[in-house]
């Protein structure tokens, strides 16, 4: 990897960490939409399994996702340039405003500036879900499907605890991925014989 697609890693991350509000499902559609859609250097598919990584490891979502998809295309260098973009504008925004928190925290401009950013939060969620949702459903694979319904009923209205959810899913797919391999290694040895 070259030096200026290592900075232009660190730049992209970097942005998208500093000018993205609303959390770490925010800015991980926002890096789907950089590096899969923009740019193309992640599939579509192997964004989702990221983003599934990212969301089941400990720690923050956007941290996790910077570090898996810098070093999918960076290596080791790639996720530690990632990373640093990624938490830089956060930790120098953050110093800014713990040094002058009561002016903050009383100003109502700025009470309202984040007030109207709600609904485009929203939205840009809102967007990511429908965007990976049809990825699945394209598939057509009725496991998926139902896994994905049924984990959003068991979030929704079961309340279930999400990492719950996340070791359920781990399974279904894991026995999935089982089952199709043993049905091919099957269908391809009886076409040899």
């Amino acid at each position: 990897m070259t030096t200026k697609k290592y900075f232009q890693l660190f730049w992209k991350m970097l942005t998208l960490s500093a000018f993205t509000f609303g959390g770490g499902y925010v800015i991980v559609s926002m890096m789907k939409q950089e590096f899969v859609d923009r740019l193309g250097w992640i599939e579509d598919d192997e964004m989702l399994n990221l983003i599934a990584i990212a969301q089941s490891s400990p720690g923050a979502v956007a941290v996790n996702g910077s570090m898996l998809v810098g070093y999918r295309i960076g290596g080791f260098k790639g996720a530690v340039i990632s990373v640093l973009g990624t938490i830089l504008p956060p930790f120098i925004i953050l110093s800014v405003i713990s040094v002058f928190y009561t002016q903050f925290r009383s100003n109502r401009y700025i009470n309202a500036f984040l007030t109207g950013m709600q609904p485009a939060i929203a939205a840009i969620i809102v967007d990511v879900v429908l965007s990976l949702g049809w990825n699945i459903i394209k598939e057509k694979k009725i496991t998926f499907i139902l896994v994905m319904i049924l984990a959003f009923l068991a979030t929704y209205w079961g309340n279930v605890n999400l990492l719950l959810i996340l070791l359920a899913s781990g399974v279904v797919g894991g026995i999935y991925s089982l089952v199709s391999s043993k049905k091919t290694s099957k269908e391809g040895h009886t076409d040899a014989l």
